[in-house]
């Protein structure tokens, strides 16, 4: 399959003014300027229009809280016990929500999913596509990442049930409990495999699910929207030599000198909402850029469902209307996400070698006005004029 006469947003290696992408079994096989196309039996001329990578939404709950439903879809929060790392994205997921059909109409073709915010230790996040009809086929990797949450979301949960957490001291506490479990947990493991005579340890299904966290095969997501708090997951990442990404940086902006020296990588969003509680007081549209410029890697986001998954590219736009440089954001959406999230070598720009997922526009994608024209995803058509 060609599409040719194009411009293309690689996202990686600059813009080619008017060229042409190949595509083969799903990937991407080559990309080039118009001087080198090649021949191919499926050709698409695609003048006047621009190809862009698949959009990815680094941080939403896609498929966990259905369009529609209330609890009978919401699978988002297991709002009983404040430490639940061994929850598996995974199991909620439901392609069937219809918000799958709107995020690849919208070019949206990769998202990081999972548990939302109630809990201290929430559970394992995914990186899924958004195409199919069983979530296992859909996988990029899973799990990505453990997501854990500081600030008002565990006060607000578990002060209702007269429970503990109901303090910032007490979120961050539970956190390094289960941290410190798995630690020991992983050195028990260690000394069975070593001494035969040793016995492995009783099953602790929690720790089992953090040991991959503590060892940094999968990065660990930190809701966190005041400045106290982003400096709270910065401080127990330091202490546990975690693989940190700060999720929403509310109040980064605040303090963005301070965050890029601590080379912190922050996914922002979401953009398009109300200040629906204190610890949302100082949400300024300005931060994605204030943060960048500081020197902070910086992707955006939807947080689907609070912002739905098809407004993540206006949600850029957003961005550029606050001060973004206008290729800072598209690669906000594309290459950054995919080469914070370590998943570079599969998805987030359009080069030769990855999976052959694309938007391509007439006009503008960050418009309130425009949809992509055409929608490739695995190499296959799933939208078009």
């Amino acid at each position: 399959m060609l599409f040719y006469n194009a411009g293309i947003f690689t996202a990686c290696s600059g813009f080619i003014e008017k060229g042409y992408v190949l595509i083969k079994d799903g990937r991407i096989i080559d990309v080039g300027p118009m001087d080198f196309c090649p021949k191919d039996d499926e050709s698409y001329d695609i003048s006047g229009l621009t190809v862009y990578p698949g959009f990815i939404d680094a941080h939403c709950h896609l498929g966990m809280w259905e369009d529609g439903l209330s609890f009978e879809g919401d699978d988002g929060n297991e709002d009983t016990d404040p430490a639940t790392p061994h929850l598996r994205a995974l199991d909620a997921i439901n392609p069937g929500d219809y918000s799958f059909r709107e995020a690849l109409a919208a070019g949206v073709t990769a998202v990081v999913t999972g548990p939302g915010s109630a809990n201290p230790v929430a559970g394992q996040m995914v990186a899924i596509k958004t195409y199919g009809d069983r979530v296992d086929d859909m996988i990029i990797k899973a799990p990505i990442a453990m997501k854990f949450a500081l600030g008002e979301n565990p006060k607000n949960t578990y002060h209702s049930k007269d429970e503990t957490p109901t303090t910032r001291m007490a979120t961050a506490a539970i956190i390094r409990e289960q941290l410190k479990k798995a630690e020991r947990y992983q050195r028990d493991l260690l000394a069975a495999e070593e001494d035969e005579e040793t016995d492995e340890p009783e099953i602790d299904v929690k720790s089992e699910a953090l040991v991959p966290v503590i060892e940094g095969r999968i990065q660990s997501h930190f809701h966190a929207h005041r400045s106290d708090d982003i400096f709270t997951a910065l401080r127990i990442a330091k202490e546990y030599d975690l693989d940190l990404v700060l999720i929403h940086c509310t109040e980064g902006y605040l303090n963005a000198e301070k965050l890029a020296a601590e080379k912190a990588r922050a996914v922002v969003g979401p953009l398009i909402c109300t200040r629906t509680k204190p610890e949302l007081s100082n949400e300024r549209d300005e931060n994605p850029a204030l943060l960048k410029k500081a020197g902070v890697e910086v992707a955006i986001c939807t947080d689907h469902p609070e912002v739905p998954i098809q407004y993540l590219p206006l949600s850029a736009g957003i961005a550029v209307r606050a001060g973004m440089d206008y290729d800072d954001a598209i690669k906000a959406i594309t290459s950054v996400p995919a080469k914070m999230m370590g998943l570079d070598k599969t998805i987030g720009s359009v080069a030769p070698g990855l999976d052959a997922d694309l938007a391509i526009f007439k006009g503008d994608p960050l418009s309130v006005y425009e949809t992509p024209a055409w929608v490739i995803a695995g190499g296959k058509i799933v939208k078009r004029p």
